[in-house]
């Protein structure tokens, strides 16, 4: 699509926005019900033990880290007339598919050993082909607007895209909830059935999307032909290196969030049945501040507000620390809703900004290099953050097995105290570390400005 330089510095229309958030839906959706419950399912359903599953998790991030990078960087190579980014995105929709239904149809006739065989493929092979789609619709974003604050909108309307579909997700938490009190049988079937209507619906979310948008011809063909000079760029651009430690501990946090909220829910609060509505409590602030960090990004700062995101972020799970030694369900479950208000609230903030100033960091990389790799670099974070998620994974399994977990029973005190340490201590030191590293990060607006200036008069000369 060949566009004036004021139609890419002015606001992207609303029928783009919509069709770059829609497949995102269907992202959050299924990257919520593999990160939140397949832990679950495979300890308690398939009654694979704990610290096996977090091995498997771990072992995906390293094949992450060849996978990640040859998608992105293969992303920011190819020529056509169908674009970079969008080739990829269709070619992810049946992938995508087999491994999300894979993950959660293993055959009930299967030995222990073929059971864990077929969950490593599975875990191993979504999350490879989540990658297909991931990295480039990420790069796409950044390409299709280089307007510092008009950025914002467009991936913070992700954001709020992303996190719906996580809020859908939570009926089918429910539904899997009721299913397990009638059998493994049940919540098998009911398992499959719901991983099949989601695939439908991703792969509708993503050809929508693809015959809607358009790419940016002017930026094919512009990077380098040697894979590792181009990751090399990445490491060398000393805001991505910031972003990339920044990102990485920030998402160690995160991932134990994600991965023990059921745990928290049924054995530490004691009221398995409503941890649809603790996530809940969760994802509605976190989809529906999005149109206030917008604005507020423009007075303040995007920097300012990611650094009280994340402060806001570390104290709010901090807090949960208290849960085992309150005295009734009723108070470890309202403590628990409203400290998730808060955390919330702080990553819709965080989903606004984070990935904005991502896309200044790249266009900082082309004022540098006269490359455009959004691919390259969106890859780099994308494993950074996928690694954070497989270390915390594996040190879950670990801890729990350790701390003496045995499944649909009580805990004992000990093993409810290593869950939420784990769940909140964690990520506030997490947090709270990223934080204080975040405040050298040196690319401003004003900076930005500068860059931009430049940028254009070589667009213009061209």
């Amino acid at each position: 699509m060949n566009t004036t330089l004021e139609q890419r510095r002015g606001r992207v229309p609303w029928g783009t926005v919509f069709a770059y958030g829609a497949p995102t839906v269907g992202a959050g959706y299924m990257y919520l019900l593999v990160g939140l419950y397949v832990m679950k399912f495979s300890t308690d359903v398939l009654l694979i033990a704990p610290a096996v599953m977090g091995v498997i998790f771990s072992i995906s991030r390293v094949w992450d880290a060849i996978s990640d990078p040859l998608v992105g960087y293969l992303s920011d190579r190819t020529v056509g007339s169908f674009g970079r980014r969008r080739t990829w995105m269709a070619a992810s929709v049946i992938p995508i598919g087999a491994a999300f239904v894979m993950v959660f149809s293993p055959p009930a006739d299967l030995s222990a050993a073929a059971l864990i065989g077929w969950m490593a493929v599975a875990v191993i092979g979504f999350y490879s082909v989540m990658t297909v789609f991931f990295v480039p619709h990420l790069s796409l974003g950044a390409e299709l607007s280089d307007d510092y604050h008009e950025r914002s909108r467009l991936f913070g309307i992700r954001h709020a895209f992303y996190t719906f579909g996580s809020i859908l997700c939570l009926a089918s938490f429910q539904v899997l909830i009721w299913a397990e009190d009638q059998g493994e049988a049940a919540v098998r079937q009911t398992a499959l059935e719901l991983a099949i209507v989601a695939t439908v619906v991703m792969a509708f979310l993503i050809g929508f999307a693809v015959i809607r948008l358009r790419e940016r011809v002017d930026f094919q063909g512009r990077v380098s032909e040697r894979p590792f000079r181009a990751f090399a760029d990445v490491v060398r651009n000393p805001h991505a290196r910031l972003l990339i430690i920044v990102t990485f501990i920030e998402n160690v946090g995160s991932a134990a969030i994600g991965v023990l909220t059921l745990y928290v829910a049924q054995y530490v609060v004691g009221a398995g049945s409503m941890a649809p509505l603790i996530i809940l409590s969760y994802m509605i602030p976190s989809a529906f501040s999005v149109p206030l960090w917008i604005p507020l990004s423009r007075r303040y700062g995007k920097k300012r507000l990611w650094f009280f995101s994340m402060l806001l972020t570390g104290a709010s799970f901090g807090g949960m620390f208290v849960l085992p030694f309150l005295d009734t369900v009723d108070a470890r479950l309202i403590t628990i809703i409203v400290l998730a208000v808060f955390a919330g609230f702080a990553a819709g903030c965080g989903g606004t900004i984070s990935t904005s100033i991502q896309g200044d960091v790249i266009d900082y990389d082309e004022y540098v290099t006269g490359e455009r790799k959004e691919g390259t670099y969106f890859a780099a974070w994308n494993f950074v953050y996928k690694c954070a998620m497989g270390a915390m994974l594996m040190l879950t399994g670990f801890v729990l097995q350790a701390a003496g977990f045995v499944p649909n029973e009580v805990q004992s005190m000990q093993t409810q105290i290593a869950i939420v340490s784990l769940y909140s201590l964690f990520p506030l030191v997490c947090y709270a570390i990223g934080a204080m590293l975040f405040r050298r990060f040196k690319l401003n607006e004003q900076a930005y400005a500068e860059i931009r200036s430049v940028l254009d008069a070589r667009r213009a000369s061209v």
